[in-house]
Parts: C-alpha cells; structure tokens; sequence
C-alpha cells in the first residue's frame, strides 16, 4: 500500500494521444495536479491507436514511464485518461507507485474544495459511485465507519463486505440529496411566483464566472487563478438598472471529460441552470483552446436538460486576448455575446444592458390624475 507523502505529492504526467483525438493540452492536466496540491516533476507523451486493455500505454511506453519516474524521484504517476480498475492494478505494480487518473484526480480537488453541507454530500456520492466499480477488498477503513464487528454474515469476504457497505452509504447520501433538491425545487416556485428571473453563470473551469459574478451582485465569492475554485452554488440580486429583479446564480465550472459520477452527484446543483431564464456562458477569451472549451460545455448542457435554456455567450479576459470590449447582434437584432473584463471592468456596462434589454423592467403605472386631461381653463 502507497502512502501520500507528509510535504505533499511528487507528480509525474501522462497524456497520450489515442486514437482520432486531437493533442491532449497538457497545459490542463498540470493544472489539475497543482489544484490538487501536487509538484509537477516531468510529463510523457506519445500515441496509440487504441488503449492496451491491460495497461492502457503499451508495455514499452510503461518501461519508459518506470524510467523517468525513477529519474524524477516521483511519488505518483498521474494520468490524464479514464483508467480502468486492472489497468490502475497492474501500473501501480509496473511501476512501483500511486497511480492515479483524470476521473480520480478531479475527484479529489472537489473533495478539498467543497465546503457547504450540500456540496461534501455530493462529492462523497460521486466518490463512492467511483470506488464501487474498482473493489479489490481490504477496504477496513469502511468496516471501521460502521462499527467492524457484527456486521459481517456468515461466510461473507471482505469485498462482498466492502460492497454492501458502499451500498448503504450511497442509499443514505442519495435520500440526503434528493431531500435538498426538493428544497432547491420549492425555492425556485417561490422566486417564480415573485416575479424573480434567475441568471445562471456557467463556463469552463476557470474562465472568471466568480470574478464576474462579484462585479455584477458586489458579492464577495471567492474567486481565484485555479481550476475548481468555486464548488458550492451561490445565489445573489443583482441590481441591474432598467432591468426586472434578476438573482444570479454562480456554480461550479465545467471541464472536458468531467466524471460522469460527478454529473450525477451534482445533478441538484447543475439544476440551477437547466431552471434558468438566461444562461451566461462565461468563456476565457484568451484560452488557446477556446473552441474546445465550449463544445465541452455544450455537451454538459445537453446532458444536464439545458441545452435550449436561452444563452448570451460572455466572452470574458478581453484585456488579455487584447480585443475591445463591446457585444455582438444576430441578423435579428438580439444580442449573442458580450466581451468584457471582470477585472479591469471594461464591457460591464454593455453586458448589464444587454441583461436590462433581455429583462426590461416594466414602466411606472401611471396615475389616473396624472392620466385625465386637463379641462380647465
């Protein structure tokens, strides 16, 4: 068994280009591992055309990974693909240390960054979902949770133990979750009943949603140059001139091949945007990768029931693409995108009347005394 060291984790990267797939952006996976708290020591590339069942890198690609793992003295080997339950087995012995995945990796960043009650629930969930499909057995730290002895039947192994345990806990955490979205549900019947439209900020990891949402509420949510800062879903008014009440709603980002046990897990959560008015997609407009970043939360949309909830796309870091501030029109008129900076405050403007033009506010009633002709004379 591999032990995390106590000054933290020596990372060495793998990212393959398999198959049809365009070049994996290492860029990200380094990200990643840093989010985590790891030290990026050295990374390997390469291609296949398909994945080695047993492996996933081809046994003379694993030697070369042993090599320079040795070399860069690293503690754990990172890779930037969804590994299976063999596959992670038989590298770990290869190549005599932690091995850990995509899926495993983001799973653990959301681990340390979730802080409401809600939010660790549905980490947990997605966890256990994650370790239920690669028991090996010796899972005791579950058995202690539960109290150990007693609980095991007649002739039951550890792994059939492990299992039932992981089991139960998921029942318990699913009844919690489902509990809170109905709360959640009841919340948004009354936002709707008052009159109150909902604003949902979404985008890719670390394209400025919470940045951006403090500039528009004056909220102070933590926002920082990470992937994965911001879990937990906040709602805020934002007081928009000439517009009708708006609550904007700042959630956690999205990623390219984001677990689907993390999806799920979070489906409450990811609710807040499939019940929205508007969607503004928050884009990092100098991401060299930009196009790939929107395909990939399109598709998240579309998985999540809100693929034809209305979108004004926020082209945000304009000050680093170096393109002006401003906002774009379809042949009909109605705004598409805005560009702005959420730290220089450039394109605000534009981008809160853009929402004042999508919500206008209704006009002051006007008094009958105000209304009746004067007959005086």
């Amino acid at each position: 068994m591999f032990e995390r060291p106590a000054n933290g984790d020596k990372a060495l990267l793998v990212a393959l280009d398999v198959g049809r797939d365009g070049a994996r952006d290492r860029g990200e996976i380094a990200a990643l591992a840093e989010s985590a708290g790891a030290t990026v020591v050295g990374d390997v590339g390469g291609r296949r055309a398909r994945p080695d069942p047993a492996y996933f890198a081809g046994r003379g690609k694993v030697e070369e990974i042993a090599a320079q793992r040795r070399e860069a003295d690293a503690d754990l080997v990172i890779f930037d693909h969804a590994l299976s339950g063999v596959q992670q087995r038989n590298l770990e012995r290869a190549l005599e240390c932690r091995v850990v995945d995509r899926t495993t990796l983001i799973l653990d960043i959301f681990a340390q960054r979730a802080r409401s009650a809600e939010g660790k629930l549905q980490v947990e969930l997605a966890q256990l979902n994650h370790m239920a499909t690669r028991l090996v057995g010796g899972w005791t730290h579950l058995e202690r949770q539960k109290g150990g002895i007693g609980l095991r039947g007649p002739g039951e192994t550890q792994l059939e133990t492990d299992r039932r345990l992981i089991t139960q806990r998921v029942r318990l955490l699913r009844e919690r979750l489902a509990r809170v979205a109905r709360s959640r549900t009841t919340q948004n019947r009354a936002r709707r009943r008052a009159a109150v439209h909902t604003v949902a900020l979404l985008g890719y990891t670390n394209a400025g949603k919470s940045t951006l949402f403090n500039r528009l509420t004056a909220a102070k949510v933590y926002a920082a140059n990470q992937l994965f800062a911001t879990l937990d879903t906040t709602l805020r008014r934002a007081h928009v001139p000439g517009a009708q009440t708006l609550v904007l709603s700042d959630t956690v980002g999205f990623i390219r091949e984001l677990p689907h046990d993390l999806v799920a897990a979070f489906r409450a959560t990811l609710a807040e945007a499939a019940d929205a008015d508007l969607l503004l997609h928050v884009i990092d407009a100098s991401a060299r990768n930009r196009d790939e970043q929107i395909d990939a939360v399109d598709a998240l949309l579309e998985e999540i029931g809100a693929g034809d909830v209305p979108q004004i796309r926020v082209l945000n870091k304009c000050d680093i693409a170096a393109i002006p501030a401003g906002v774009e029109r379809d042949p009909c008129g109605t705004i598409t995108s805005v560009r702005v900076s959420a730290v220089t405050g450039a394109g605000l403007g534009e981008l809160r009347a853009a929402l004042a033009e999508r919500f206008p506010a209704s006009p002051a009633p006007v008094s009958e005394n105000l209304a009746a002709p004067d007959h005086s004379g």
